[in-house]
């Protein structure tokens, strides 16, 4: 089987340099509720169409909404991150596009700890769609395209609830 890219690598390209400066603008319960909801919405059927019995990635999620609503603690979530939904992406290596739409559940759902993991949606998330939609065999260059598309799509949905002027922004280090 050949080896599939797992996710973008190219941190300078304007599509995710113009995200990345969106995000820090915005709080970190702001950007934990985009991430899960367009995670939930856009990738998670990706996975879900392929392997409709395994719900790891949807619980992943669903476990970061119940603590941002204060119904379990954060080691509760952590633990189905890295046990559950880690798991679920190292064991469908098969399907690249089933494979980054569950490293995006994980990424969506650990911005509840740490807002940089919000870039973790349009890093595996946009190639997720660009894999769905083209084929993990696609030349590199139009995954590329597909994908800056999405991650365009990704901007417009957190543009669209984005607060004004946030008055407690993430505070975020990229360290790329």
């Amino acid at each position: 089987m050949p080896k599939y890219r797992k996710m973008l690598n190219d941190i300078n390209a304007t599509y995710l340099q113009s995200l990345m400066r969106l995000i820090e603008t915005q709080s970190k319960t702001t950007l934990a509720n985009w991430c899960i909801d367009y995670t939930e919405l856009h990738i998670l059927p990706i996975y879900e169409k392929t392997y409709p019995n395994d719900n790891r990635p949807r619980s992943t999620l669903t476990a970061a909404r119940d603590w941002l609503a204060g119904k379990v603690k954060l080691p509760y979530v952590k633990n189905i991150i890295l046990n559950e939904c880690h798991a679920a992406a190292r064991e469908v290596e098969k399907s690249p596009a089933a494979q980054a739409a569950a490293r995006t559940c994980g990424q969506a759902a650990a911005c509840i700890h740490t807002p940089t993991h919000s870039l973790g949606l349009a890093l595996y998330g946009a190639l997720a769609v660009a894999y769905d939609k083209l084929g993990a065999d696609a030349d590199w260059d139009s995954l590329l395209s597909v994908a800056a598309e999405e991650c365009a799509k990704m901007e417009s949905a957190l543009c669209a609830v984005a607060v004004e002027n946030e008055p407690n922004p993430a505070k975020i280090n990229w360290g790329c």
